[in-house]
């Protein structure tokens, strides 16, 4: 006979997450600021991505930034050179962003009056996957250096992304094993929804159909 209980940790945490998300999300709804939660690994061009991405659309609405990362403020230095409002969070030690930390950053940028806010998230494929962080809309970034096995190997993220960014596609000629069709079948297995854009940070290939869709998202999310 047991003489102790079993409680279920993980899924408690989780549960609480969630309903700390719908919240964040119904305060975001109020006030019109639109949350993106950009995901990837280490190295796959998230800072990049975004500076370009924050290039193209800085005339037509506010941004903001929020740099995670367990230490250093290296992206974030990055970041405010694009003239985006930008903030650095310290996940001290943690590899992923929860919602109750995104809501802290949320009220230090001042959210209210921006359009758009990204909240950069800890470089890997695994625990940002697993936490709801209160965002209208999950991107993750996929280089094509990683591999189009990365949907077999972390299917959460990409069943959680609304869309994914295949970066450095430039590269294509050199990584000539990266399946192109079978990168989009393992995603749209997973998530049928899922939009699926061949970008390159580096020369700006694919950045306008990209910005086209989040300049959409950010508006119906605005007005309806």
């Amino acid at each position: 006979m047991k003489d102790f209980k079993i409680i279920e940790v993980k899924q408690s945490v989780f549960a609480d997450n969630d309903a700390d998300a719908e919240r964040l999300r119904q305060q975001l709804k109020e006030e019109k600021t639109f949350l993106l939660n950009l995901m990837s690994s280490p190295g796959a061009g998230k800072t990049t991505t975004l500076k370009r991405t924050i290039d193209m659309l800085a005339d037509e609405m506010k941004i903001g930034v929020m740099e995670a990362d367990i230490d250093s403020d290296v992206d974030a230095r990055a970041i405010s050179e694009t003239g985006a409002r930008t903030i650095q969070l310290h996940t001290g030690g943690m590899c992923h962003l929860d919602a109750d930390m995104t809501r802290q950053g949320v009220t230090e940028i001042g959210a209210n009056d921006l359009d758009l806010v990204v909240l950069e998230n800890v470089g890997n494929l695994v625990c940002p996957a697993e936490f709801d962080t209160g965002s209208v809309k999950n991107a993750m970034i996929l280089s094509v250096p990683e591999g189009d096995d990365k949907p077999l190997k972390y299917p959460l993220m990409f069943q959680i992304s609304d869309v994914v960014l295949i970066n450095k596609c430039d590269t294509l000629s050199v990584f000539d094993d990266f399946d192109t069709e079978a990168v989009r079948e393992r995603i749209h297995k997973l998530n049928p929804k899922a939009e699926i854009f061949f970008v390159s940070a580096k020369t700006g290939e694919g950045f306008e159909s990209w910005t086209d869709w989040l300049r959409c998202e950010v508006d119906d999310w605005r007005n309806e």
